[in-house]
This record gives structure tokens, C-alpha cells and sequence, in this order.
């Protein structure tokens, strides 16, 4: 065999293996798992390119399995995520075309300003209910369900772009924006990623050669994070959700700004 997958060794696969579980656990609790998994495989000697483009197949098992969880647990809306779904697919066919030519240092401060403006706009303002079901008793006005699409044709782009940190941007779109609470939040969140996940892959193995090896191994444990972690969100509520997401946003901001 040829090629840069070549070059993997098996302990590499495992090592994938180990940083997805990590990873898929932060992804669904919050976000920020994709920057584990695509410095894991630019240290690899992984070009960007390809790693942007691998890593969707590690985040489509991850969300196939958190959906799953959450559709079982009763926490679902079939209806509004594939709307939403949809919304978002029109931006990452677009931005997943980007992505494939994606290069440049600035690109890690422009990530670290939308994370600060993430931080601001989950802190500041009026909470959405803290249990499952309480926010979904009123329905959604037309004027947010008209906001919230807009704003997922963006969130779309950026997560068809590099996927780094799109769970911090869905998150205040589903909480703030459409006003459903945490639980509820991350159970659409999964479900639209996976959507358009799926459409971004298909750009990416169109444009660059993906290393089918090593996203398998990174889907592995990207799955069982996914699993544990809709099992955590829905076992230990909004509390928990927060405090994972100020903590993994704080992180990658430091890291985005002071260890490039």
C-alpha cells in the first residue's frame, strides 16, 4: 500500500481509537471534540486537507449512535431537527467545498473570537427551562423558528468549513435563539450534524482522498463517546451540559490564542 495511510502504524489506529472516545463525549456534551481528533492526525503526518475530511466519518458514527440514545430515551423531535437539518445542509456543501482548500494561521484567531462571542451569548440573558419537555409546553413563535434557520445556513457553512467548534455555535442557536433547554438542545444538535455531516463527507471524497483506515478507527471511539455522552446529558441534566461547555470553550480558546 501507497499513499499517506501507509504510513500509519497499528498503535496509531489504537491511539485514534482513544482520542475519539474523548472526543465524541465532548462533542456531544458540548463541543471542541474535532480539536483532539484532527491535530491527532496532523501530528500523524496527515495532510489538513484530508484530516478535515476523515475526521466526518468519525462524526457521522458519533452522531448515528448519541441520535439513537436519545431517540430511545424519548427526547426527540423529528419534525423541527430535520428542518433545522436542512437549513444547515444548504451552508455545508458550501463550506465543506472551502474546506477542502483550507489553509492559513488566522483562521485559529477567527475561531477563538466566535468562541469568545459563544461564551457571552450562553452567559448573558434569560435561561430556557432546565428539564426536558418544560420548554416544548409553549410552542416555538414563527419569528424564532424563522431566526433559528437563518442561523443554521451559517452554522452549516462553519461546520462544513472545518467542523472545529460547530457544537459551540448549534448551542446557543437551539438554546438562546429557539429557546429549548440543554437536554433537548444537544438531542437536535446530534441529529443535524449527522444530516449534514453526511453531505460534507461526500464533498470531501469527491475533492481529497480520505483515509477510510483511520476514520474507522476514529469512528470507533467516537461512537462510544457519542453513546456515553448523550447517556451523561440526559442522566445529569443542564447542570452538568454547562459546565462541560464554558469549560471546553475556556480551553480551546486558550489554546487557539496561545498555543497555535
Amino acid at each position: 500500500m501507497t499513499g499517506p495511510e501507509a504510513a500509519l502504524a497499528p498503535w496509531q489506529y489504537g491511539l485514534l481509537s482513544a482520542v475519539g472516545v474523548l472526543a465524541g463525549w465532548m462533542n456531544v456534551m458540548a463541543g471542541g471534540g474535532s480539536l483532539l481528533t484532527i491535530p491527532a492526525m496532523l501530528f500523524m503526518g496527515v495532510s489538513g486537507p484530508v484530516a478535515n475530511g476523515t475526521n466526518r466519518i468519525a462524526i457521522a458514527a458519533q452522531n448515528i449512535v448519541a441520535s439513537i440514545t436519545f431517540f430511545r430515551s424519548g427526547i426527540s423531535d423529528l419534525k423541527l431537527s430535520l428542518s433545522l437539518a436542512a437549513a444547515a445542509s444548504l451552508g455545508a456543501a458550501g463550506g465543506a467545498a472551502a474546506g477542502t482548500r483550507l489553509d492559513g494561521v488566522w483562521f485559529n484567531r477567527l475561531l477563538a473570537l466566535v468562541m469568545i462571542g459563544v461564551m457571552v451569548l450562553m452567559a448573558t440573558g434569560s435561561s430556557a427551562a432546565s428539564r426536558p419537555g418544560e420548554s416544548d409546553r409553549a410552542p416555538i413563535s414563527r419569528r424564532r423558528l424563522w431566526a433559528g434557520h437563518l442561523c443554521m445556513v451559517g452554522a452549516g457553512a462553519w461546520g462544513g468549513f472545518i467542523q472545529i467548534g460547530v457544537g459551540f455555535i448549534l448551542m446557543p442557536i437551539l438554546h438562546r435563539v429557539l429557546g429549548l433547554d440543554l437536554v433537548r438542545t444537544n438531542a437536535h444538535k446530534v441529529l443535524i450534524v449527522l444530516i449534514y455531516t453526511v453531505i460534507a463527507l461526500a464533498v470531501f471524497s469527491s475533492q481529497v482522498e480520505l483515509l477510510w483506515a483511520a476514520g474507522l478507527a476514529l469512528a470507533l471511539g467516537n461512537a462510544v463517546g457519542g453513546w456515553l455522552g448523550a447517556r451523561t446529558s440526559i442522566d445529569r441534566g443542564e447542570g452538568l451540559i454547562k459546565g462541560v461547555l464554558y469549560a471546553c470553550l475556556s480551553a480551546l480558546v486558550l489554546k487557539l490564542l496561545f498555543f497555535p
